[in-house]
């Protein structure tokens, strides 16, 4: 009987630590997830709401003189150019990437909207493909594909998307 009462004692004593162990390690876990959040929030600016950042990817692509490569990133707009209108019309401005690499941006305005109001020093977000040039390089197909065989691009300026 003694064993028993033994027994009974020891499994009581387990599940009282294991309970204690359990609440503990939830609170910890708690505790980790409620400031992940604030340590996000604290990296990223409120002004910058690109998904995916493949700044690494562009310089590397710059980096191997690499083509064809779609890349999402976003940048400061530090030169307004003129219009390219040989062919198919292109709204064309530089843009200054995080890591200082300069991209030239050249956007389709025969199959997207222009972006009117940009201006140097503004922020654009973009989706498109990276092409090599030996000044950063351009980034274009930043529009929809009316056949269908490109993946879709995109301007992202003061909210609005341009595409």
């Amino acid at each position: 009987m003694a064993n028993k009462k033994n027994m009974g004692i020891g499994a009581v004593i387990a599940l009282l630590i294991a309970t204690y162990l359990g609440i503990d390690y939830q609170q910890n876990n708690l505790e980790s997830i409620q400031n992940l959040p604030q340590q996000q929030n604290q990296s990223i600016p409120q002004h910058q709401y690109p998904v995916e950042d493949d700044l690494d990817k562009i310089q590397q692509a710059f980096q191997h003189q690499k083509s064809n490569i779609q890349v999402q990133s976003s940048g400061k707009v530090i030169a307004l150019l003129r219009d390219d209108n040989e062919g198919s019309r292109h709204q064309k401005f530089l843009l200054e990437l995080a890591n200082g690499q300069t991209v030239l941006v050249a956007h389709n305005i025969d199959l997207a909207p222009r972006i009117e109001a940009l201006q140097k020093g503004d922020q654009v977000d973009f989706y498109g493909e990276y092409e090599y040039s030996d000044k950063g390089g351009v980034i274009h197909w930043t529009h929809l594909d009316p056949a269908q065989k490109h993946a879709h691009g995109w301007l992202k300026h003061q909210g609005k998307t341009y595409q």
